[in-house]
């Protein structure tokens, strides 16, 4: 095999390897069902299904999973601060988050 030929092999590995690296997640790390029993709590403000009845809270039906799982992670590191949400993020652990992302993305979004 010939020089020129190894390094353009090895920069189509390269490629392939960064084009992969920068696709979306697709494989969910929660669970959507295991969400969907910890949200319980989430529905007083939310809606049953992530739908709010009330403008000052946001729908989170239909919402991208990461985006959910980092702002949900803000607010319990402190990074966000909303009083009304303090309380049930407070104790919330990394898989707890992922799963409630996991549930809320997997709802339809509002009409």
């Amino acid at each position: 095999m010939k020089l020129a030929n190894v390094s353009g092999l090895a920069a189509i590995a390269a490629f392939a390897t960064l084009s992969v690296a920068l696709l979306p997640r697709t494989d969910a790390a929660g669970s959507a069902q295991a969400g969907a029993e910890k949200a319980a709590v989430c529905a007083a403000c939310h809606g049953q299904n992530g739908i709010s009845g009330n403008p000052l809270w946001p729908n989170l039906a239909g919402q991208q999973e990461q985006y959910l799982a980092k702002q949900i992670k803000a607010f319990r590191d402190g990074e966000r601060s909303d009083v009304s949400m303090q309380p049930f993020v407070a104790n919330l652990t990394d898989q707890d988050i992922e799963d409630l992302a996991a549930h809320y993305a997997s709802l339809s979004p509002c009409p």
